[in-house]
This record gives structure tokens, sequence and C-alpha cells, in this order.
């Protein structure tokens, strides 16, 4: 449990800072398929999580203006509906982009949405119990969860 966003943004951080070490991988290194992430290559990986990121940011937009986000409840709907589907087609249109595309994204993603969860009233996320469970599911937890997918990654790349 967070009592202010200021830890919670610090562990946003530093659970993050070790997946850095993907754009340290050549482009070549970043489509080497790993059985033992899912059989995703290191660019599917930084797909799953900068896309869940991203949507969190645009959740965090809306937060910082309004008390909801229909953006959370349409994707919160589409989950429901849809599940994994959501995570392989992520996968799919993440590999049609290109390679430079992939790493600006991962390089702008999470600072983004740190920047703009300062901005977000505490009372409508980390005060939330719903919201806040959302922002760790999407983020803290969730790198946590794909850690072994990351070391497998990068292993195979070395």
């Amino acid at each position: 449990m967070y009592f202010d966003a200021m830890s919670f943004l610090e562990d946003d951080l530093e659970g993050w800072r070790g997946y850095g070490a993907l754009l340290d991988l050549s482009d070549e290194q970043l489509s080497i398929v790993c059985e033992g992430a899912h059989g995703w290559a290191g660019r599917d990986l930084i797909a799953h999580m900068v896309a869940w990121q991203e949507h969190a940011l645009a959740v965090a937009r809306e937060l910082a203006i309004n008390e909801v986000s229909p953006t959370k409840i349409r994707g919160d709907a589409d989950w429901a509906a849809r599940g994994d589907e959501i995570n392989e087609e992520i996968t799919r249109t993440w590999r049609a982009l290109p390679m430079s595309e992939v790493r600006h994204r991962m390089s702008v993603a999470a600072g983004e949405l740190r920047g703009h969860l300062t901005v977000v009233p505490e009372s409508r996320w980390v005060k939330n119990s719903e919201m806040l469970r959302f922002f760790l599911t999407e983020t803290v937890d969730h790198y946590e969860a794909h850690r072994p997918d990351l070391v497998a990654i990068l292993g195979s790349a070395r």
C-alpha cells in the first residue's frame, strides 16, 4: 500500500530500471526469439511492457483533469471481452513498427507516465484503491512479473 505518490514513483523508477538494458542490445539481438520468454524476442517484451505503460499514461492524462478515466473503463471492458488476445494484437502491431520507433517509445513512455502521475491528484489514484491497483498492475507489479523474461532475453543475447 502506498500513502503518497512519491513512494510509488520511486518504486516504479527502480522497477523499470533493469529494462533499460534492452536498449543496449542491437536490433538483431532484439529480434532473436527466446523460448524462455514466452517465445518473445526482446522487441516483443518491449512492446508488451511499453504498450501497457502507454495505456496507463492515457489513463493518467485523463485523471489529471477528470475524476474518472473513460480509457480505463473501455480498457477494462475490452480486457474482459478479449483478454490475452489484446496482448497478441500488441505483439503483431509492434512487430510491424520500425525498430527506431520501438526504441523511441521505450525510451519515453515510463518517464512520461511518471511525469503525468505527478500532476494527478493523489485522491484520484494513490488514495483510490481501484486506481492504485490499476497503476500497480500496469507498472511495478508488471515489471516484476516479466523480470524472468527480461533475464532470459538478456541472457540469450549475450
